[in-house]
Formats: structure tokens, C-alpha cells, sequence
């Protein structure tokens, strides 16, 4: 995939509009493995952008998580957008984890880290994977309220504050049922159902490659 394709996607101009796309999150998470068990940014932001409608088409119901994924995804793009010495320390995860360790700015008053900002991508990216794979699991007339609950708990909730987890798990009540939440997000249905578990596969690869990266640099533990 050429870098002006990622860049279109990347900023969220895409030929379907506002849905959530599945096959194209599928694909550009696919894009974003690297040799050498790395993850290239730019399209994993790109996947991301798309999981932004996800949240977005679902309105209210994932507010609680919906501002915090754009504020995050908006600090990486600044980081990609610096001058060009700079830059290619934010082309993949491995040189930003290595450049922001060995630089020592992790810890330095003021810096806005990428390594800290990715790792809340990453938790929520977990949120995402379980809901969306527990949720393909039940039938179209089932409430989708017990496994978003369940997903919520298992991922994010664990990094939440008590009120924070309070108003997520008020907010879960008013989940559709599975078919009225696919016919919300997607403007083909039968397509989606189709497409998601190659693109949880995928999802799920780039998820436990960023964890071993975070576990081989030591930084799961960044406040």
C-alpha cells in the first residue's frame, strides 16, 4: 500500500463514506506488519481512524472512550508530522519505544510521549478485539449490553477510574442488539459478517506483536 494511500486513509477521507469499514481496518492492519515483528505507525493509525466510526457511529454509548482514542491518535500524528531529523524516529513502534527510552525522555517534564499515548491505543485496541469477538458469537436478536460489559471489564476497565468504569458500564444499557448494531455501522451487513473474523485475526496479531514490544522494552508500566 503506497504512503498517499495510508495518508488518505490515515485522515479519514475514505470512498465509504462514513461506515465502518471492516475489510479496510482488515487490510491496513495486515499492512501495518513489518519484518523484524515491527508495526509501521502510519497504518496502524490508519486502522484506527476506521475504528473512530466505529465509535462515532455508535453515538453516546462509547463516549467514555471515543474523546481519549481521537486526543491519542491526533498526539501521533503530530509526532509523525515533525521535521524530517525527527520523524524517522516515529516511522515504526520499535524506533519510537528505542528513540524515546534511550533519549531518556519518557520521564522528562513536558514531553508528550508516543510510547505512553500508543500504549492507551494499544489497551483500547483490547477493548475493541474482545467486544467485536464476543459479539460475533451471538445470535442477531441478542442484546450486545452483557458482552460489551464483559469486554469492558476484562480490558479498559482495569486502567479506569471507579467513576470512569461507573458511567461506561450506565452507558453499555442502551447496546442494540447484534443485527441492529451491524445494520448501524456497516452499509452492508452479510459483507461485515463475513469480514470480521479475518480482520479480528489480523487485529489480533498486530495486538500481541505491540505487547511483546511493550513487554521486550519494559514499558507496560508508563503512567
Amino acid at each position: 500500500m503506497s504512503e498517499t494511500s495510508l495518508a488518505t486513509q490515515a485522515n479519514g477521507t475514505t470512498e465509504n463514506g462514513n461506515c465502518f469499514d471492516i475489510l479496510k481496518v482488515s487490510t491496513l492492519f495486515e499492512a501495518s506488519l513489518l519484518e523484524e515483528d515491527d508495526v509501521q505507525l502510519d497504518a496502524y493509525l490508519a486502522a484506527y481512524e476506521e475504528i473512530m466510526k466505529f465509535f462515532q457511529l455508535m453515538g453516546s454509548v462509547f463516549s467514555f472512550v471515543s474523546s481519549d482514542v481521537r486526543s491519542k491518535i491526533d498526539i501521533l500524528y503530530a509526532l509523525r508530522a515533525k521535521d524530517a531529523e525527527e520523524q524517522e524516529h516515529f516511522n515504526t513502534f520499535k524506533t519510537m519505544l528505542e528513540y524515546e527510552k534511550e533519549a531518556q525522555l519518557l520521564n522528562q517534564k513536558g514531553y508528550v510521549s508516543g510510547s505512553r499515548t500508543l500504549l492507551r491505543l494499544h489497551r483500547g485496541l483490547d477493548f475493541v478485539y474482545e467486544f467485536l469477538n464476543r459479539t460475533q458469537a451471538i445470535p442477531d436478536d441478542q442484546k450486545t449490553v452483557d458482552v460489551c460489559k464483559a469486554a469492558y471489564d476484562d480490558t479498559l476497565g482495569k486502567h479506569h477510574s471507579f467513576l470512569i468504569r461507573k458511567g461506561a458500564r450506565l452507558a453499555m444499557y442502551a447496546m442494540p442488539t447484534r443485527g441492529d448494531l451491524l445494520k448501524k455501522v456497516c452499509t452492508d451487513v452479510e459483507a461485515a459478517k463475513e469480514n470480521l473474523p479475518l480482520m479480528l485475526k489480523r487485529m489480533r496479531i498486530n495486538y500481541d506483536r505491540t505487547e511483546e514490544l511493550y513487554t521486550l522494552y519494559d514499558l507496560h508500566s508508563l503512567p
